[in-house]
């Protein structure tokens, strides 16, 4: 199986960035956690800060990955052009944020994305990602 993890805006930041909302490690250290948690997956992970370079990601992997887990970061709340890469691909997308969106800001409580991706999980930190592999995994 092949699971492609895309991660959006400041997400390069974990681990720096408000550690008391995102948590203390970086996701390169718990993207290694989660390989050796999934040895027989192929996992596949990709950060950017730009929206279209995340579109050419979700266009690249949408045909030929099993699954595609996105943490769109802010452009979950208002980028249609990731939506509507998400709705022309075959690969199902299950959205997830780290921090509950719905206990932050008003403006995070809707995701233009989550309408075309499988699931959404949110605010269960980092093990939102490791719940979307068993998610594809059990599929």
């Amino acid at each position: 199986m092949k699971i492609a993890i895309i991660n959006g805006p400041n997400l390069n930041l974990l681990g720096k960035r408000e550690p008391e909302v995102y948590g203390k490690i970086s996701f390169d250290q718990y993207f290694e956690t989660l390989k050796a948690a999934f040895p027989d997956v192929e996992l596949t992970y990709f950060q950017s800060n730009v929206e279209g370079v995340l579109i050419d990601k979700l266009h690249e992997f949408g045909f030929t990955y099993d699954g595609i887990i996105l943490n769109g970061g802010a452009y979950t709340h208002y980028s249609y052009a990731l939506r509507d890469a998400i709705a022309g691909i075959n690969t199902p997308v299950v959205e997830v944020h780290i921090s509950n969106v719905y206990a932050r800001e008003e403006f995070r409580h809707k995701s233009i994305t989550g309408g075309k991706a499988v699931g959404v999980i949110t605010g269960l930190g980092m093990k939102g990602y490791d719940l979307a592999v068993r998610f594809f995994l059990e599929r």
